[in-house]
């Protein structure tokens, strides 16, 4: 069985500010909420501080988790409402269909393989260097840095991930009111646009660099938060992306999709 729970973090407490600044103490708080080991099943999660006063914590887990030492050390433990809500992820999957929209969020680390980064450290300048004579090196593992390119990252691997996000809804100017574009005649339709826009937009972008033990190297990548429509083209593609993840760096929050029924649409 899978669970999605979402758990309301106060950020006004000396430990949630730790959590809230680093990846790294988050994930050890997450995994400390499942009585099995780490890498006994697969934790997604996901900080949305669209409200900076009032951020959620969104957790994946295969296994039903126990909250309650982070409602203490970073919660309302003494307040009204539900600090962590629990929820049985098998009612959603059963929805999924081919055809079947939903809005989703997604925040991911876009990523590339590169031989030639613009400015490499020395590290990865050693590592381009190193290697077999006559083989070439592993490529270099870089974030994509502009929203353009997380952008095009995004767009260019939702097919393999079973899904498409549908172009945008726009409607047509009224009649008299389009003075800067000729109307097609009956003979001669309207050409359809090949890149249209799409229903998704990047709300955030992120750089995160922090040290896993306090010291030693830095772990640094880039992230962006996508919101928009999408359309499940391959269901079991697509549960497998809801459950695995998408792109790397998940254990640092990145790679959970959420869903939310459409306005409108039943089920």
């Amino acid at each position: 069985m899978t669970y999605l729970s979402r758990i309301r973090i106060n950020p006004l407490r000396a430990h949630s500010r730790t959590l809230l600044a680093n990846p790294r103490a988050m994930h050890a708080a997450v995994t400390g909420g499942i009585t099995s080991t780490p890498d006994d099943e697969r934790i997604l999660w996901r900080l949305d501080a669209d409200n900076p006063h009032r951020p959620h914590l969104y957790v994946l887990t295969q296994s039903k988790p126990d909250w309650t030492h982070l409602i203490e050390s970073a919660g309302w433990p003494g307040a009204d409402g539900e600090h962590a809500a629990v929820r049985d992820y098998t009612p959603l999957l059963s929805q999924i269909a081919a055809g079947r929209e939903f809005a989703f969020r997604l925040t991911a680390s876009p990523v590339q393989n590169t031989h030639t980064p613009t400015k490499p450290t020395p590290t990865q300048a050693s590592h381009l260097a190193d290697g077999t004579p006559g083989k070439r090196p592993r490529g270099l593992r870089m974030g994509h840095r502009t929203a353009a390119a997380q952008l095009h990252w995004f767009l260019t691997r939702t097919e393999k991930w079973g899904f498409t996000i549908p172009a945008s809804r726009t409607d047509q100017p009224a009649p008299g009111l389009d003075t800067t574009t000729a109307q097609p005649t009956p003979d001669e339709p309207r050409l359809r646009d090949p890149n249209p826009a799409r229903e998704v937009r990047i709300t955030e972008r992120r750089r995160h660099s922090f040290t896993k033990t306090g010291k030693g190297p830095r772990v640094t990548f880039h992230t962006a938060t996508f919101e928009g429509r999408l359309r499940v083209t391959d269901p079991a593609a697509f549960t497998d992306r809801l459950l695995g993840g998408i792109g790397p760096s998940k254990a640092y929050g990145c790679g959970l999709l959420t869903l939310a029924p459409l306005t409108g649409q039943k089920g």
